[in-house]
């Protein structure tokens, strides 16, 4: 059998027979041969080969061994069939004997099972044809036993789905005539189907007009009950009813201004579809502006209760539902203005409240302490009212503008404000002014009377100028107009009519200091000291009051008048009281004390910018009585030097009188004079002047000492020209002044004296 040979086995036996029939030729065309080298050269490996090699095996199994002791008897048929393979399966047994293998592939054992496996070989190649008919054969009866029960299975379906076929027939019969009968009934239910999608369709739209057209039961609810606080769903519910009302209008418009051709037929009552819509928009309309008056007096009613709470809070905070509640309630002037009045008097009375709170009581806990205990301090008293008052309106302006949300974010802080820009800018403007209005009673009455006690000049001022800072300040926040501004205006007036006054009562007893004559001094008096003291306070005070965006004319107005009350009656008084004491002391040195006192004015206003004007006025005094100083300088100079007697000589002489024949110039007196001031020109005096050295200023006493010099060297060079002219008849009238310094030279002269400089350019 073809299985019993392995598919690796490679005998000496087959290799040799192999080789003989590749040797001989003659052999190739023996049967046995071609056959013998089929099956060598056959390959076992496929997987078909395989399988067909197992199935085999399966069918020629061995029978399982006997245990040990029991013979198996074998029928006389079997071993003669066993006999009869002996000799088929002797070269195959040859072939596997000695590697011990079944044909099935299995190691068989040694003895019986040896012989066993043979004759199952011997049998297997004898009765393979027979043994694989008789297996199909016994495969085909098992087929058509079970196809037998299927087609007994198959008719008793058959029998059923004709008995089915029978009943469906009678099923559609009675169908049939079950519609024949219902026809009227279906085309009813048609006809009812479509006018049941017909309602339906009228209906979505009548629910989607209703939605939109109308208010849902709780929005009227939050409209309409007093139970429903404002809020959100009051807002949305306002919200709808106005775009209701508005659409509505809309259609309302456009139905009107449709042509007549395209309007619905007549009903039967006379009255198209037009009308109908047209009515029903008005409806609309109506029950919506009810709906909307409603909202209008609900929101009122809240807002004039919240209003009146307010003064009982200490924060002014505004919520968002008020906020909206405002801005709603604008569509509404009468009533906003209704509640604002509300508010105004709220808020005048809760101010009033606080003010004389501060005033008296003091804050929470007894801090800050009440204003009146600095009521011996006038400055910080009244700014201190005047504070609270200006934190207080901001404050207020700060809830208000919340309250309308107006936000002005261009406006720096301190600038002037625009007002009347838009109308909740009025509107906040009167309410400002409304609640601070309470505050102007008391504050006036304090104000006024801390003004009107007071004696120093410098504390009115002060006092007048706060006051009039926060003028200022509240014409720019509240307007010029409020009642606060107008108030302040007015304690403006009266604060520097008060320290008007009190300068002038200063200037006057300023003008009635005398000065001692017995003191020999010529520095500024103690009165003027204290003056001038005052005055630099004051301009300070002025000074730091400044904006720093006024104009020139403006900052010197601001300034004139307080200099003209304080610096005139102190020019006034130097002036006059020197002349008097001059009068009572002729040898006391009057020029230089004006021009000290003058310097010490001037140096008190020169810090300032606003002084230029008063300055100017001063420097006009000053360089008046320094001309007048060089003068007197000159004569006392040209007196000392010896020249005085000479030069009036010169200047007082004939016309035709020669300069000789005058005594004060004649030629020994002459001869004196240049000694003397030959003299002169050595000493200390042509340096710098004991007189001179008094004054407080050393610039001018050194321009007063040099132009009395050069008047000096001015007056030697016009004696020297009048000797040396032949019809003076001076006997050698270049050796007389030759003998002498300067040696009639004049430009020596100007070195002498330090002028060279001058004398160069002038010259």
């Amino acid at each position: 059998m073809a299985t019993a040979i392995s598919p690796s086995a490679s005998s000496p036996r087959v290799r040799a027979s192999s080789a003989t029939l590749s040797a001989s030729p003659s052999q190739a065309q023996n049967p046995i041969s071609l056959r013998l080298y089929k099956v060598l050269s056959a390959n076992f490996n496929d997987d078909a080969t395989r399988e067909a090699l197992d199935t085999l095996a399966e069918l020629y199994a061995p029978p399982p061994a006997a245990p040990s002791g029991v013979h198996r008897t074998v029928k006389g048929k079997e071993a003669r069939h066993d006999v009869e393979a002996d000799a088929d399966a002797e070269e195959e047994h040859d072939t596997t004997a000695g590697t011990g293998v079944r044909p099935s592939g299995a190691v068989a054992p040694a003895g019986i099972e040896e012989s066993a496996a043979g004759d199952i070989a011997a049998r297997a190649r004898k009765n393979l044809r027979h043994d694989v008919e008789s297996r199909l054969a016994q495969s085909s009866k098992q087929f058509l036993t079970a196809f037998g029960e299927v087609d007994k299975h198959l008719d008793t379906l058959q029998e059923h789905i004709g008995l089915m076929r029978v009943r469906c027939d009678e099923a559609q019969s009675q169908l049939h005539e079950t519609n024949e009968a219902c026809k009227s009934l279906l085309d009813r239910a048609g006809s009812l189907r479509e006018e049941r999608q017909g309602v339906a369709v009228r209906q979505s739209i009548i629910s989607a007009f209703l939605s939109r057209f109308t208010l849902s039961p709780s929005e009227k609810d939050a409209i309409a009950s007093r139970d429903v606080p404002l809020g959100p769903t009051f807002f949305a519910a306002m919200d709808k009813a106005a775009r209701i009302q508005a659409d509505c209008r809309v259609l309302l418009t456009a139905s009107l201004t449709l042509p007549y051709s395209s309007r619905g037929e007549a009903t039967e009552d006379g009255e198209d579809k037009e009308d109908r819509a047209t009515k029903a928009g008005r409806d609309i309309l109506a029950a919506t502006a009810s709906q909307l008056e409603q909202a209008y007096d609900k929101i009122f009613r809240w807002c004039s209760f919240e209003f009146r709470q307010m003064g009982k809070d200490a924060t002014l905070d505004v919520s968002p539902t008020m906020r909206e509640a405002v801005k709603r309630l604008r569509e509404r002037p009468e009533l906003l203005m209704e509640a604002l009045t509300y508010l105004s008097q709220t808020r005048q009375a809760t101010l009033l409240s606080s003010f004389m709170d501060a005033l008296t009581r003091g804050g929470p806990g007894g801090l800050p302490r009440p204003i009146e205990l600095h009521a011996h301090d006038p400055l910080r008293y009244v700014g201190d009212m005047l504070a609270w008052v200006h934190q207080a309106i901001a404050a207020e302006r700060e809830f208000l503008e919340g309250l309308f949300g107006v936000r002005d974010a261009r406006r720096m802080v301190g600038a002037v404000r625009a007002f009347g820009a838009s109308a909740e800018d009025g509107w906040v403007a009167d309410l400002v002014d409304g609640a601070v209005r309470g505050l102007c009673g008391p504050l006036k009455v304090r104000v006024q009377q801390t003004v009107r006690s007071q004696e120093s000049s410098i504390t009115s001022y002060k006092i007048a100028n706060l006051v009039q800072f926060y003028l200022v300040t509240m014409q720019r926040t509240i307007g010029k107009d409020a009642l606060l501004s107008k108030t302040l205006e007015e304690l403006t007036e009266l604060a520097y009519a008060v320290f008007y006054g009190a300068i002038e009562a200063q200037g006057r007893s300023l003008l009635r200091v005398s000065l001692d004559p017995d003191d020999t001094g010529v520095s500024p008096p103690l009165s003027i000291l204290d003056h001038a003291q005052v005055l630099r306070e004051m301009m300070v005070v002025y000074e730091s009051s400044l904006l720093g965006d006024e104009q020139e004319e403006e900052l010197q107005a601001g300034f004139r008048d307080i200099l003209d009350k304080m610096v005139d009656p102190a020019l006034e008084m130097v002036l006059t009281q020197a002349e008097e004491k001059k009068r009572l002391r002729p040898g006391w040195d009057k020029a230089v004390f004006v021009l000290n006192t003058l310097a010490y004015l001037q140096s008190v206003l020169e810090p300032f910018a606003f002084t230029t004007e008063k300055r100017g006025v001063v420097q006009g005094l000053v360089d008046a009585k320094v001309l007048q100083l060089i003068e007197e300088h000159y004569q006392d100079v040209l007196k000392d030097a010896g020249l005085a007697e000479v030069a009036a000589a010169c200047d007082g002489r004939g016309a035709n009188e020669p300069l000789s024949h005058t005594p004060a110039a004649e030629q020994a007196a002459l001869q004196a004079a240049m000694h003397r001031f030959s003299d002169w020109l050595s000493g200390l005096e042509v340096v710098q002047s004991r007189r001179l050295g008094l004054l407080t200023v050393q610039s001018v006493a050194a321009r007063v000492h040099q132009a009395a010099l050069e008047r000096v060297a001015e007056t030697y060079e016009r004696v020297c020209e009048e000797v040396k002219r032949p019809e003076n008849k001076y006997e050698a009238g270049a050796t007389l002044l030759g003998s002498e310094r300067p040696f009639g030279q004049v430009r020596l002269l100007w070195q002498i004296f330090g002028l060279q400089e001058r004398e160069d350019t002038g010259r």
